[in-house]
């Protein structure tokens, strides 16, 4: 959210280019994200809009017959609570949505809700991830590093015919960064330089490969306790995308030797690299190999949506951000239409059959989806 003149910051620039911006809070509200330029505009300008906080939804309850949601049950500040609409919309994120499924069995839907399939909770993919950092021989004093990416390699490379998957920069480390999380391979590199000049030479990567679709991966309950079934798959394309950018750093006066970084995803990569989390309701035409429809509506229940990732079939190797974003959008103007209120988008939008309803959604800025 950067206001600037010639380079220079202007007084009233939510974003002052301060040197902790991604992986930090903003104090200024300088950052373009969901809340920012989604959630507080719309609370805003919506009057019949309301946020809760402190609240946590325990189960879905269905008719007798069990063929649509009637109520929305739940703590909220230690209260309990129950709620009911024409239309439930679950966007707990692919873990969480699925969870709640589960934990909603009842006669008419003994495994789980909409799990006549079995594949609740199944199908999990959160992406092959690495963030690793490189030493340049010269300085790179840039602040907003985190707007480069290349997919050269997305469908293959010339020794390789399988998707190999993206590269991106991630957020600027600093020498506070570096020390805390102890990597001792670059002192081994470097024994006499300081972590503020290794911070100050660094290149950070995220390195991102597809997690393939697997039945067997997925979360679930055992007894009270939650599971998270995981086999990794792909990881030769992930390792061959890893050394792709070692080659190419050769060629570009950086050192080719690349340092793990765990900041990021914590030690255990595989659990901590949860946030690309996808599947677990995926959505199709056929009952009997998915849970939702194509308008993302579970196939039991008449008038549950869900429009998180939960409903993707496959998660390829980008951010899943934007796709979720558009999807939703598309989701949401199937609801509209339902609940009879004319959709949103107008003739400029390349829809001259669509009359426009008020303002159009927010979208953050960038995402042209």
């Amino acid at each position: 959210m950067l206001d600037e003149h010639a380079g220079t910051v202007l007084p009233h620039s939510p974003c002052i280019r301060c040197d902790a911006f991604d992986g930090y809070p903003c104090l200024t509200n300088g950052k373009a994200d969901a809340q920012i330029v989604c959630v507080d505009p719309a609370l805003a300008r919506n009057a019949n809009l309301e946020l809760w906080t402190g609240a946590y939804v325990e189960r879905l309850i269905t008719d007798a017959r069990g063929g649509a949601i009637a109520g929305v049950q739940g703590v909220r500040n230690g209260e309990p609570f129950e709620v009911s609409g024409d239309i439930v919309v679950v966007a707990c994120g692919a873990l969480s949505s699925a969870l709640l499924m589960l934990r909603s069995t009842n006669d008419a839907h003994p495994n789980g809700l909409a799990n006549r399939s079995g594949l609740v909770g199944r199908n999990y993919m959160r992406h092959n991830n690495s963030t690793v950092l490189a030493i340049s021989r010269t300085p790179n004093p840039t602040r907003f590093q985190k707007t480069l990416g290349l997919n050269d390699f997305y469908f293959g490379a010339d020794d390789w015919d399988f998707p190999l998957g993206h590269i991106q920069m991630v957020g600027k480390s600093d020498g506070v960064q570096i020390e805390g999380e102890g990597l001792p391979e670059i002192l081994q590199w470097f024994p006499k330089a300081p972590f503020d000049w290794i911070a100050r030479h660094s290149l950070d990567f995220w390195l991102t490969s597809e997690d393939l679709p697997r039945p067997e991966n997925g979360v679930r309950y055992d007894g009270g306790r939650v599971v998270l079934d995981l086999t990794e798959s792909n990881m030769e394309g992930h390792q061959r995308l890893r050394r792709k950018l070692a080659q190419l750093c050769d060629k570009m006066d950086v050192h080719p030797h690349l340092f793990d970084r765990k900041l990021y995803l914590g030690k255990d990569v595989p659990v901590g690299g949860t946030a690309h989390q996808a599947g677990t309701l995926r959505f199709g035409t056929d009952p009997a190999t998915s849970v939702l429809d194509l308008d993302c509506r579970a196939h039991q229940l008449d008038n549950l949506y869900v429009t998180d990732a939960s409903f993707f079939p496959s998660i390829g190797a980008v951010n899943p951000t934007l796709t979720i974003i558009a999807n939703a959008l598309r989701v949401a103007e199937q609801i509209m239409r339902r609940l009879g209120a004319p959709p949103t988008r107008t003739a400029a939008d390349g829809h001259p059959d669509r009359a426009a309803a008020g303002p159009a959604p927010v979208v953050p800025d960038g995402g042209g989806v």
